[in-house]
């Protein structure tokens, strides 16, 4: 036997209101996350805002006075990157339960949303497997070798 229509539509505008207000926490929680990354080298430590923007530069232990400007520039950027990254993959956790479809609404299906597009590439890596950790390297870190500077 079939829920009667009514019935159907006062758990789907229960369900819409409960999401509603998830989601309004949800963006209060993100516009105060931050987070911060060291650099391989340890020499910098970057920290993203709740958009992914730079929001703090830390030069640890002086160790950029025996830096050449191109390495400090790539612990800076390696820095930066990875505290980018790290707050983009804290965005798509928030938000992944929006997107799944409704347990007690069926047709509430949920929507995909493409994170690649949204946030580059670099957001879908698995930093943990270990076959990949040769191509982690930044091509940038490469060409302070090549520069020929001495």
């Amino acid at each position: 036997m079939t829920e009667p229509l009514e019935k159907r539509l006062e758990k789907a505008m229960a369900e819409l209101q409960a999401a509603q207000e998830a989601v309004a926490r949800t963006e209060r929680e993100l516009r105060q996350a931050s987070f911060a990354v060291l650099s391989s080298d340890r020499a910098v430590r970057a920290t993203a805002g709740p958009q992914g923007e730079l929001t703090g530069i830390e030069f640890l232990d002086g160790k950029y006075r025996d830096m050449s400007p191109q390495e400090l520039a790539a612990s800076v950027l390696e820095a930066a990157g990875a505290a980018r990254v790290k707050m983009n993959r804290h965005v798509m956790k928030a938000m992944a339960p929006f997107t799944e479809p409704s347990s007690n609404v069926p047709e509430l299906k949920g929507f995909e949303l493409d994170w690649e597009r949204i946030f580059g590439p670099e957001v879908l890596r698995d930093d943990e497997d270990p076959a990949r950790a040769d191509e982690q390297a930044p091509a940038w870190r490469d060409a302070l070798d090549e520069d020929g500077e001495d």
